[in-house]
């Protein structure tokens, strides 16, 4: 057991450190519930964040030497001399959730509060896309994750131009997860054709958990990961609703062929895994399976490769904790016909966007490394892979200490970030050494912004 002495030094500079990440059930430190504060000064999170870091290194130790072992937490190695750099394309941007990548350069992506925006490769960002639907941003819900049709550039396809986005659905004083699909203009400057495919059962009065990270497959079919809405934790293990589940769906929204509930009475034809919690990154492995990683409670992050009819535990076990302290259920890690996660963190990271590098951008070291961010630390965190097991942790401090919220690996080969502020970025991930040329970025109501990189010291200057 810990000293109570040592508790009494530790945990309070832990949560004050913590303060500094806004404050979600899925994502915070100490049970505390802090509010967001976009305007924190940047040097005062920094400080905050290292003061995080040395508590942590500090509550590792001591849970060491008291014998505690978790064989799969991962604490991450911060990198203070990080290869990595980041290029900001845009920025102004207001909460960005995801980002998918167009022809020529440019980008699309959703803004949490219900905007879809162009942004265009020299970082001009255009006004807000027309026809969407109406969404429910409050608290995590809005406007969430994008994904384009793997035919969206192939002339004379049905599905080209075609996009697929997920959101929060109001419904009086209810809403749920949904996911709608839709044209893109020629223009880019509207949506056609507009309709919702699918629509999680049931709907609830929550604000919290909606998951919504949409992945196709080399068949053609998406994936859905929904959360199970935080007052719901229970329905994640019930198969006759979609809360806690990844469906698995035809481009039209039915249930994919070869599910494996379809002919289980009283199930929902669409589940392809259950027993999640809120996932918040998905993406195609090299090899063509589903990775997942979700939020735990306090502890317990998980990553995850979901596959058919598999339970993935949430809420029976989990490595976590309540928040404050606490075991949730029996206080179980294991049980018979439950999946164990592939990964999970110890304290929790709270990660967000996920992507494999397959490029060879950054040199053979990183190539096949899954790169994902961290909403709570404001890092890049790259997995090294080897065996089906993760074999190291490095974490870049490329944020500056923004929230990261999407993780992707663009057309071009390099790795794009979002950031989730009221002035979020759209970042580039580029080698320490390596120059690009581009073009001063706009935003929407702004004139010039002043561009800028950061490798190792801060030099980025934002708008005016």
């Amino acid at each position: 057991m810990v000293e109570t002495n040592s508790m009494f030094i530790i945990v309070p500079m832990f949560c004050l450190a913590a303060a500094v990440a806004p404050r979600r059930p899925s994502d915070r430190t100490c049970g505390f519930g802090l509010p967001e504060r976009p305007s924190q000064p940047r040097f005062l999170r920094r400080a905050l964040g290292a003061l995080a870091q040395l508590a942590l290194a500090l509550f590792l130790l001591h849970q060491t030497g008291a014998g505690l072992a978790h064989a799969q937490v991962a604490t991450g190695t911060p990198s203070n001399v990080s290869p990595l750099r980041a290029q900001t394309v845009a920025q102004a941007l207001e909460n960005p959730w995801a980002v998918a990548f167009l022809p020529e350069g440019r980008f699309l992506v959703t803004e949490r509060p219900g905007r879809l925006r162009l942004v265009e490769a020299d970082g001009r960002i255009g006004p807000p896309i027309q026809g969407l639907p109406a969404v429910a941003a409050q608290g995590q819900g809005g406007l969430l994750d994008l994904a384009l049709d793997a035919d969206f550039s192939k002339p004379g396809s049905p599905w080209e131009r075609t996009l697929y986005f997920c959101f929060a659905e109001p419904a009086g004083v209810l809403n749920g997860t949904a996911l709608a699909r839709a044209r893109l203009s020629a223009d880019g400057q509207r949506l056609e054709a507009l309709a919702v495919i699918f629509r999680q059962q049931p709907k609830v009065a929550s604000q919290l958990h909606f998951g919504c990270r949409i992945v196709q497959d080399r068949e053609g079919m998406l994936f859905l990961a929904m959360g199970e809405r935080y007052v719901r934790a229970a329905d994640a293990q019930r198969l006759d609703n979609h809360l806690g589940k990844v469906v698995r769906l035809t481009r039209e929204g039915a249930p994919a062929p070869g599910n494996p509930f379809t002919q289980q009475a009283g199930a929902r034809p669409e589940i392809w895994s259950l027993g999640h919690r809120n996932p918040q990154g998905a993406t195609l492995g090299p090899d063509g399976r589903l990775w997942l990683h979700e939020h735990g409670p306090q502890g317990g992050d998980e990553v995850n490769l979901p596959q058919a009819g598999r339970n993935y535990g949430w809420p029976v076990i989990t490595y976590g904790e309540q928040y404050g302290g606490g075991k949730i259920g029996q206080g179980l890690t294991v049980q018979a016909g439950m999946e164990q996660p592939m990964h999970f963190w110890v304290p929790s990271i709270a990660p967000s966007g996920m992507a494999f590098l397959t490029s060879d951008r950054y040199g053979a070291a990183m190539k096949g490394q899954l790169f994902l961010g961290s909403l709570k630390f404001g890092r890049l965190v790259r997995l090294q892979l080897e065996g089906g097991k993760v074999r190291s942790e490095v974490r870049d401090d490329l944020a500056e200490g923004d929230r990261i919220r999407d993780v992707r690996q663009g057309p071009d080969g390099w790795i794009y970030l979002l950031t989730d502020s009221p002035r979020g970025r759209l970042l580039r991930v580029l080698p320490a050494g390596e120059r690009l040329s581009h073009a001063p970025p706009r935003s929407p109501a702004e004139g010039p912004c002043q561009f800028g990189d950061r490798a190792g010291g801060s030099n980025l200057r934002r708008c005016s």
